[in-house]
């Protein structure tokens, strides 16, 4: 095995020079995308993304596993989806959102985008108690 098929990053060579893509960048194209989709309450990480949190940063790639190659991508997310939404509507706009997202800002071809659903989110109480005060 060379050093080219080490390196996990997007290399493409110009007239100019080369450019460079890491796939942890592509994870968090994916991921952003991913969480714009009205009806996900969030992604679904482990526990070293809990751990992350616990500590103050933002884990973009959470709930997000990407495999690039030289010109195409797979992704699969892992979500947690609101309580009421239609699953298959919700996973549907999340594939197109982040195929869309991914080959627009890296020129990658996405051949597959999949989604698991991991769990249900529920609206917390404190928002209903509020509702409650002000009629």
């Amino acid at each position: 095995m060379d050093k080219k098929d080490v390196t996990k990053e997007l290399a493409k060579e110009t007239n100019l020079g080369s450019i460079r893509i890491a796939d942890e960048v592509v994870s968090i194209i994916a991921g952003l995308a991913a969480t714009e989709v009205e009806g996900i309450a969030g992604m679904s990480g482990g526990i070293v993304s809990g751990v992350t949190e616990m500590l103050g940063r933002k884990n973009f790639t959470k709930g997000v596993k990407v495999e690039v190659g030289e010109k195409e991508a797979a992704v699969d997310l892992y979500i947690v989806v609101k309580y009421g939404v239609r699953i298959p509507d919700v996973a549907l706009a999340a594939q197109e959102n982040v195929k869309q997202a991914i080959e627009t800002m890296t020129g990658l071809s996405v051949v597959e985008v999949n989604v698991h659903v991991q769990g249900v989110g529920f609206p917390s109480e404190e928002p209903k108690a509020e509702e409650a005060r002000v009629h």
